[in-house]
């Protein structure tokens, strides 16, 4: 019986080594042309360093930074606003929490942060965070982690600071001072399309960013975003791309530079329908 039982256990373990070496010269032979379930909604950042985030995640950061601006915070408390929802929630609004914490940064009812509804907008509860950081005397020159922790008055007052450096690359993207650097590949199947697209985007620019009477694009299904020069441009495009998947965004065009739902990628332009004053975004059509 024993002879029996290791020539199945040599023979399970044959068969799995020739399973992975399959596996693996199939991933070599052809991995560049292998997109797995997760890339289809996956968010790539690139700014002095490289983070990966999912589609939920990417639109909360965007919205973390554009309310950062909206309310004349300077960068660090962007930075700082990041690294913390980083840590209490991994930017994900989610509905559970210790206790009664709840959202992107685990802000309690209970504790006077607001209503569970308002909580769980994430315009709100970035709004509330930046108000309570900004009253936290000398929080500009302090770690990420203690300009954090004054806020959150954490039982892990250390941990903000091991997200500060995605923080930092994200605040870098989300604020205009790359270019490109935003990459999302969405799901073939859009959320939104057509004017309710439109309207969606046009709803969220105005509230995160403070963009009101947004005109439509003569040229494309979508909006047409003005921008006073490239910083507010790259800002603005990098929000597009950012909640691309939730609102039905086919393609944005800057400058010289246009990224597409279908490639996932920012690539040249050289047909001439971009101006430099303006961020183009265009949607998926109605079907």
């Amino acid at each position: 019986m024993r002879v029996r039982t290791r020539a199945i256990v040599a023979a399970g373990v044959v068969v799995a080594v020739v399973a992975v070496l399959g596996v693996w010269l199939v991933v070599r032979q052809f991995g560049h042309q292998i997109r797995l379930p997760m890339a289809s909604r996956t968010c790539t950042v690139q700014a002095d360093g490289r983070v990966v985030l999912g589609a939920d995640q990417m639109a909360n950061a965007a919205t973390i930074a554009a309310i950062g601006v909206q309310r004349q915070m300077p960068e660090r408390a962007v930075v700082v606003a990041l690294a913390t929802a980083y840590q209490e929630s991994h930017l994900r609004n989610i509905a559970h929490g210790d206790r009664d914490s709840l959202g992107l940064f685990q802000q309690r009812p209970s504790q006077g942060w607001g209503t569970p509804e308002d909580i769980r907008d994430p315009r709100y509860a970035a709004s509330r965070f930046y108000a309570a950081l900004k009253k936290v005397k000398g929080w500009e020159s302090m770690r990420v982690t203690e300009a954090a922790q004054r806020v959150q008055r954490s039982a892990y007052p250390e941990a903000y600071e091991k997200w500060a450096d995605e923080s930092q690359v994200l605040t870098r993207a989300l604020l205009g001072h790359a270019t490109g650097a935003v990459a999302c590949t969405v799901g073939p199947t859009p959320v939104m399309r057509g004017a309710a697209a439109a309207a969606a985007l046009s709803r969220g620019l105005a509230l995160d960013w403070g963009l009101p009477g947004l005109a439509a694009s003569t040229d494309l299904a979508g909006l047409a975003v003005p921008a006073s020069d490239a910083r507010n441009g790259w800002r603005y495009a990098h929000w597009l791309v950012s909640h691309a998947d939730d609102n039905g965004v086919k393609r944005v065009r800057f400058g010289d530079l246009e990224w597409t739902a279908k490639q996932g990628t920012w690539t040249k332009v050289t047909d001439g329908r971009s101006a430099p004053t303006q961020v183009l975004a265009e949607v998926f059509a109605e079907t």
